[in-house]
């Protein structure tokens, strides 16, 4: 990588340099380059191979206390780019300057490169495994390596990088019956390698649980979602730990430090080391760290960037992320954790004497107040323990704080969706509205 990085470090050096001569008093530059090798599956067959590449420099200026940022991608003039950066600052107000000083690190890489050849017979396997047993399914698919380098210096004398590989697996499996359309999707997110075989295996079995149609169900009962499923509900408790909302008096969780507010089953951190995914430090240059939020049901931190840090009173948790390279940090999370528990998903369905399992929704989670209201694009049926058949046309409505407060038991199965580690969970508390009918 001798060359390159080497350009986009002289590019950092030269912008805080000239930055400092037209008349900052600080300045910040946020480097991000990014390499994936998608493959893609269409219908059963190899459809095609691509490699992209992006790179962008975002430069953040303060003159006479107020902030201005300019983003470039790709080659990028440095005086320009200062320029652009030194009159945007002339808009805003100015504010208190928050920097991380006086640190020069580089992490070693993580996670290992795939050929592309090898992602395509990770693919071809996954698909000849499931038609082989249902010769009439068409399958769809994406398998991709993906590198990405962060890079953070400032004038204060801070310099930190590290770059990192991840792969990941996808695949969708579609049974037309009739006038009855079926989709089955799974995938998995790891370092090294993938199993296409356990991405096989999970959708053949939901394929097996859907041979039949059975009578949806209505009211209140337990609801199982799936480790897949289950990260729809998490959205909200981490809008709820989020330093911002917790300033803004919008979280409901605000004022409850050191209080009960799930099940005390429930365990959930930040561990930045976890998991296919990686982050030393955040996007202010801060290391992160492992943050316990809810320890047995126990509210016990919130997560913050620099700013929001301060003014909470509490400093900065080194979550301090940008939505995008344009952006100003704002507090983020990295790697949520939620401890799983003793129990198979076998054993957690065997549990129920009348319920639902949620396997693919449609629509989004629920936002701050964690009223939701989802349709179950996969769902089954289960009477006395056992999976009777897929139920259609069913929705499932609640609110999340009262769900995790009613948890009823959580799975052993837990598994990473982008950086959310999760495993399946029962819950009560909720309703299901069906049509009383099977097709």
């Amino acid at each position: 990588m001798g060359s390159e990085h080497l350009q986009a470090e002289e590019l950092a050096e030269k912008l805080l340099e000239i930055a400092k001569k037209s008349g900052a008093e600080e300045a910040e530059i946020f480097q991000s380059k990014a390499h994936s090798r998608p493959v893609y599956f269409e219908a059963n067959r190899l459809k095609q191979l691509e490699s992209t590449q992006s790179e962008g420099t975002a430069l953040r200026v303060w003159k006479n206390g107020r902030p201005g940022i300019a983003v470039a991608y790709g080659p990028v003039e440095p005086q320009m780019l200062v320029d652009r950066a030194l009159a945007l600052s002339e808009l805003n107000q100015p504010e208190i300057i928050e920097l991380t000083e006086n640190k020069a690190i580089s992490y070693e890489d993580i996670g290992e490169n795939i050929s592309s050849e090898q992602l395509v017979e990770w693919g071809k396997e996954a698909i000849a495994l499931v038609r082989d047993a249902y010769p009439e399914i068409i399958c769809n698919g994406e398998w991709e390596c993906e590198s990405e380098t962060t890079r953070v210096l400032n004038s204060k004398g801070l310099h930190c990088s590290y770059k990192d590989t991840t792969l990941s697996g996808y695949l969708s499996a579609e049974w037309v019956r009739g006038d009855d359309f079926l989709s089955v999707s799974d995938g998995q997110i790891q370092r090294g390698t993938l199993q296409p075989t356990e991405i096989a295996e999970q959708i053949l079995q939901r394929l097996a649980w859907s041979k039949e149609n059975v009578p949806a169900v209505s009211g209140g009962l337990p609801i199982l979602f799936t480790a897949k499923a289950a990260d729809m509900l998490w959205g909200t408790l981490q809008a709820a730990v989020n330093g911002k909302r917790v300033k803004e008096q919008s979280s409901p969780w605000s004022d409850r430090i050191g209080q009960l507010v799930t099940s005390e089953k429930l365990t959930i951190s930040q561990q930045p080391t976890a998991g296919p995914y990686s982050c030393p430090f955040d996007d202010e240059g801060t290391p992160t760290q492992t943050i316990t939020f809810i320890h047995h049901g126990m509210l016990q931190n919130f997560y913050c960037d620099r700013t929001t840090g301060r003014l909470l009173g509490i400093g900065t948790t080194g979550n301090g992320f940008r939505p995008s390279l344009g952006s100003y940090p704002t507090p983020g999370l990295f790697n949520w954790y939620i401890e799983p528990g003793s129990h198979s998903l076998s054993q957690l369905i065997a549990q129920l004497e009348e319920g639902l399992i949620v396997d693919q929704i449609l629509g989004g989670g629920a936002g701050i107040s964690g009223d939701f209201s989802i349709n179950v694009d996969l769902g089954f049926r289960v009477k006395n323990g056992e999976i009777i058949g897929r139920v259609k046309d069913t929705m499932v409505a609640g609110n999340v704080y009262t769900a995790v407060k009613e948890l009823v038991e959580i799975g052993a199965d837990a598994e990473w969706n982008g950086s959310c580690y999760t495993p399946s969970l029962i819950l009560s508390g909720l309703y299901v509205t069906g049509k009383n009918q099977s097709s």
